[in-house]
């Protein structure tokens, strides 16, 4: 096992935990960025390139009739159709967190469309389900298995916003353990099925889940209700006769007491796990083989890397699959670098170079290497990861359209999480609801002094009616800071006085004496 050092300088604020790769014919993609989509990268997949251990990313495109994919973080992720790698794949992608730290309870297939030197284009669609479809989650696994010439998606674990019956002003965005329940997801007929099975009693999260023909292992994960991280090992067995699938588990010995472990295949029917952590702030440095037969699994530990001194003492790790037994890791390096959110990379190559041209991956493996956002109320939130589950290689990309987000200008501004004025108290670790039309987000107003920018109601003092008025009606809105400016800015609007005709005195009455022929004339001229 050998380590190598990979630089991501120029795009290290994107590389935070959460995102996926999805790996098309051995060319890895980033997918999940920290924040919303720029101008640049609208679609926000990227094409990974790592040469000469600098890893650059180039802008990937959405055919014309793709559906609105959001950057998810902490997804479930699998391949459906064709072998892992291979440019005939898909993708399955299901739940995950947005920007807003909203849940999505939306599954997506993503395919290669074409691929050339200069450009990629993906189609993504999203499925409609029905029937017991699973609740918005995050940290879940999600694997494909075959049975009897038929094949269906299997969804387990994941953790979830606390019911909006049972939430409180203090807890409004606590996050709980998703009911143990299976679902197995046909995509032919886009319906959902859930099984309660005995056997499952507690809600899991960010375990290693691996797939082969008709049987799921799922190994390691946390508890929420119970801080604790299971050491049992869960076999599911999905049967799909011509009637209603059964669902089987049998509880086996042996397992191992992880979460947010990373498992790479090294061969047909062998894989390596690394990683993880073994307490709420202790990580597991030792690394375990797993060999798959048909019916059995066997788990044995075998030597570990010589891990730098950096790795042994900081307290968080992250990482994931890169394929064909490599993985790649992460650790922050907040504290020796002028970038907060940089972070060191690392690959780990689990097998001899001689090894790497063996035949591409049969297996499903979908492993959760994530952990909690540090907003969540988790006991191990600084163990963050993010998921790499694709192999790096040095792809022949023109270095013409690489993405650098140095080029980008900052539009953090318009997210929920900014500091709008100097007075600003919205955090997204310690926000609650002020408003009864809030959830998971504060409401904000757009001010419309010079090119317009947004800011919190509840920092403008802003009663609730009044916000509803504002919103409702069709009028400009300046903020605390701007609405003097405004004011001292705005022109007079000109008064137009009426002109009053001047009143003559009144004087003595003069009477005038008319002759006869006078007096007649103008009488005559009076009356007609």
């Amino acid at each position: 096992m050998s380590l190598q050092v990979v630089s991501a300088a120029g795009n290290s604020s994107l590389l935070q935990p959460g995102f996926s790769l999805l790996n098309f014919g051995g060319h890895v993609f980033f997918f999940g960025q920290k924040g919303w989509p720029k101008r640049s990268c609208p679609t926000g997949v990227f094409l990974l390139d790592i040469k000469q251990n600098e890893l650059k990313m180039k802008p990937a495109f959405f055919s014309k009739d793709s559906c609105y994919l959001p950057p998810l973080r902490y997804p479930a992720l699998c391949t459906l159709g064709g072998s892992a790698g291979s440019d005939g794949c898909q993708y399955i992608i299901h739940g995950g967190k947005t920007p807003n730290n909203d849940l999505s309870d939306k599954i997506y297939v993503i395919s290669l469309v074409s691929k050339n030197s200069k450009k990629t284009t993906f189609q993504c669609i999203e499925k409609d389900l029905g029937g017991d479809v699973p609740e918005a989650r995050y940290g879940h696994t999600i694997n494909v298995v075959h049975s009897r010439g038929k094949s269906v998606s299997v969804i387990f674990g994941g953790r979830s916003y606390t019911p909006l019956a049972q939430r409180t002003t203090e807890k409004w965005n606590s996050v709980v353990d998703c009911l143990p329940s299976v679902f197995l997801v046909d995509f032919e007929f886009g319906c959902c099925t859930s099984y309660v099975l005995p056997e499952l009693q507690d809600g899991l999260s960010f375990h290693v889940s691996v797939a082969r023909n008709d049987t799921i292992y799922i190994l390691g994960g946390h508890s929420l209700q119970n801080n604790t991280r299971s050491p049992s090992l869960y076999k599911l067995k999905v049967d799909l006769p011509l009637g209603s699938p059964a669902v089987t588990c049998t509880i086996l010995s042996g397992g191992l007491s992880v979460s947010s472990a990373i498992v790479t295949q090294t061969a047909d029917n062998e894989f390596v796990l690394v990683g993880g952590y073994q307490s709420d702030n202790q990580k597991r440095l030792a690394c375990n083989t797993i060999v798959l037969e048909d019916n059995k699994i066997e788990i044995v530990e075998r030597v570990s890397p010589d891990w730098t001194p950096d790795i042994k003492h900081c307290r968080m790790w992250f990482g994931c699959d890169m394929g064909k037994g490599s993985v790649l890791l992460g650790i922050p390096g907040a504290t020796k670098q002028l970038i907060s959110d940089a972070n060191y990379f690392y690959i780990l190559r689990c097998k001899g170079a001689e090894e790497d041209k063996e035949e591409e991956l049969t297996a499903q493996i979908c492993s959760q290497t994530l952990t909690e956002d540090p907003g969540d109320s988790t006991p191990f939130e600084d163990s963050e990861e993010f998921c790499f589950s694709a192999e790096a290689n040095s792809f022949d990309v023109d270095d013409t359209d690489t993405y650098n987000e140095d080029d980008e200008e900052d539009e953090s501004e318009t997210g929920y999480w900014i500091t709008c004025c100097a007075g600003c108290n919205i955090d997204i670790n310690t926000w609650v609801p002020f408003y009864s039309t809030e959830l998971n987000k504060p409401a904000m107003i757009l001010c419309s002094s010079g090119a317009g920018h947004w800011v919190h109601a509840q920092c403008m003092d802003l009663s609730e009616s009044m916000l509803l008025r504002l919103s409702e009606a069709n009028v400009k809105y300046f903020c605390n800071e701007h609405v003097d400016l405004d004011k001292g800015l705005q022109t007079p609007k000109k008064v137009v006085h009426l002109k009053k005709q001047p009143m003559k005195p009144l004087g003595k009455k003069k009477t005038m004496k008319l002759s006869t022929p006078t007096k007649k004339s103008f009488l005559r001229r009076l009356f007609e």
